[in-house]
């Protein structure tokens, strides 16, 4: 499906998907980073975006989102959209990840089976693109949308793998930095030494565990996160306000801190001594096609001392890396690094072997043992 129905919007926002990368491409060739395309920190900032779109405009906006975003987009679209409050109309594309019958990764499974129906229980109507929906079809079903915006509701195009097609140039987004997140994990993982990871959904992740495998170390000293993009750093300090006699570290992400920055002041007033925050910045979302985030123009490092982290070091290449993480071995905490990243991986980069289920049995079998 071609994205030229898409020329009769002028605003957009949303977080990037792989399987809307045709769309992230389309976007970001068409209006850059601009006030018509706007890159959120989170799905419910995207919300509240659009709604201020059309409050300005009477227009309607598009809002783009994996599936996983539903959660954050339930209460700006049940108290602040739905025809029942301020009746704000918006059209969702939405990547349909863990469809039914589709192989995807562990946590995408329970998201995807419950995608249409979390649709349905919001009240936004919704029609599935497929590879071969014709142009005259998805036509026909934007005027019965149509007809819904009118009403102030909302409508969604949930997008199946490869059903979108943009013939123009691929996004791509790189930057001057030296350093390879790939690097920079096998250098903190080292320097952690017994220590244990909490580390960030996407490639971080992954690239963890192909590093422990390659120096043939347990896994069980890592809690991978997976899924539930942002959240890495609240775990992590949970795990160290509830095992205070060891040392806990996080590997981070700009997009997944970004998507979720409050939780920065929250363990900054818990003062854990034991946490250790490395933010790897590469300014972008690269695990999922590499749309640029806005941690180019915000200062994390000062987020993280107006927060209340007792120690906060930045490096932007090998030498500068190395000297932090020396630092960090006596630094007070909770202590906070951010790390400039070049973009990118390797083409070969696999994904973990073990199952989401055995890893947290593992971690938490490697806590209580180590506890005793």
């Amino acid at each position: 499906m071609k994205l030229n129905f898409l020329d009769s919007f002028d605003f957009f926002t949303g977080v990037p998907d792989s399987l809307l990368n045709p769309l992230c491409s389309y976007l970001y060739n068409r209006f850059g980073i601009s006030d018509r395309h706007i890159v959120a920190a989170n799905e419910g900032n995207a919300v509240g975006l659009a709604a201020g779109y059309h409050l300005a405009t009477g227009k309607v906006p598009v809002v783009y989102l994996q599936n996983s975003g539903e959660g954050n987009i339930i209460n700006p679209v049940a108290s602040l959209m739905n025809d029942r409050v301020y009746g704000i109309p918006c059209l969702f594309i939405i990547g349909w990840r863990g469809e039914p019958g589709v192989h995807d990764e562990p946590q995408h499974v329970y998201q995807g089976m419950v995608t249409c129906q979390l649709l349905k229980d919001m009240d936004i109507a919704y029609f599935v693109v497929e590879k071969d929906t014709s142009e005259a079809a998805l036509a026909e079903q934007m005027e019965v949308f149509r007809a819904l915006f009118a009403r102030g509701k909302q409508a969604a195009l949930v997008v199946r793998k490869g059903a979108l097609q943009y013939d123009g140039p691929k996004l791509h987004y790189e930057n001057a930095f030296p350093l390879t997140r790939e690097e920079i994990v096998r250098r903190v993982a080292a320097a952690a030494g017994e220590d244990v990871i909490v580390s960030t959904t996407g490639k971080a992740s992954r690239e963890l565990f192909e590093y422990r495998t390659a120096t043939d170390d347990t896994h069980a000293r890592d809690f991978l996160t997976v899924g539930s993009m942002g959240h890495a750093s609240s775990i992590a300090l949970a795990v160290a306000l509830y095992q205070p006699g060891r040392r806990v570290w996080c590997l981070d992400g700009d997009g997944a801190a970004l998507m979720h920055l409050g939780a920065m002041p929250v363990l900054g007033s818990r003062q854990p001594g034991n946490l250790i925050h490395v933010l790897i910045n590469n300014q972008c979302h690269e695990t999922v096609g590499g749309m640029p985030t806005v941690a180019n123009a915000a200062d994390l490092p000062a987020i993280a001392r107006a927060s209340g982290y007792k120690t906060v070091l930045r490096a932007e290449n090998a030498d500068e890396l190395a000297a932090a993480l020396e630092r960090l071995k006596a630094a007070p905490c909770p202590a906070f690094l951010e790390v400039m990243s070049n973009s990118g991986a390797r083409a070969d980069l696999g994904r973990p072997t073990i199952p989401a289920m055995e890893n947290k049995q593992h971690f938490m079998e490697y806590l209580q043992k180590n506890n005793e």
